[in-house]
């Protein structure tokens, strides 16, 4: 009798061990990530949205938004290139705030990054911040490529982006379920 408690013990001991490995290196986790080849910015799909200004605010934020495009997993593994400029002018360039994770992309994910800039103020306009333009440029973390997309707002439609600094604070980018 107490051989078969000690046997049920050790097995349910192995059942806890193996269910929490499986827990640890599910198909989003780091671990998984090592198997797969980074994200590149061609087999991304991209979006910029411009959320909704707070009332009496200089602070703007936005959300970048990027799904795998590619017929394989890939490794989204750091910041996004990110940055607004006027041609060959003035230039805001994205900087990441916080620790990052790699995140193992599935066929269809997505990740997004929340975006923080200093808009036009009260008493201001667009013309006195340093960079207004309507497009944005993006690349994936750890590659040199970097793809041109137009900035829209809430509802789908063409918007800016007024920056007033040469900086554009990101958070860490976050995998989205769903």
């Amino acid at each position: 009798m107490q051989r078969r408690s000690v046997l049920a013990t050790t097995m349910a001991a192995l059942a806890f061990t193996v269910a929490a490995g499986l827990t640890v290196t599910g198909c989003g986790s780091g671990r998984m990530a090592a198997l797969h080849a980074n994200c590149r910015t061609k087999g991304l799909s991209w979006k910029v949205t411009v959320l909704k200004a707070a009332p009496h605010s200089a602070q703007r934020e936005a959300k970048l938004s990027v799904v795998n495009k590619g017929s394989q997993p890939c490794v989204f593994d750091g910041f996004p290139t990110f940055a607004v400029h006027v041609g060959k002018g003035p230039e805001s360039d994205g900087k990441g705030q916080g620790r990052t994770m790699p995140i193992d992309l599935r066929r269809g994910g997505m990740v997004t990054t929340h975006l923080r800039y200093k808009d036009h103020g009260p008493g201001m306009t667009p013309a006195d911040c340093l960079v207004s333009n309507d497009e944005a440029i993006v690349g994936a973390p750890r590659d040199r490529h970097q793809k041109l997309i137009k900035v829209r707002d809430e509802k789908g439609k063409k918007t800016r982006m007024n920056i007033c600094e040469q900086t554009i604070w990101m958070g860490p980018p976050i995998e989205q379920n769903g």
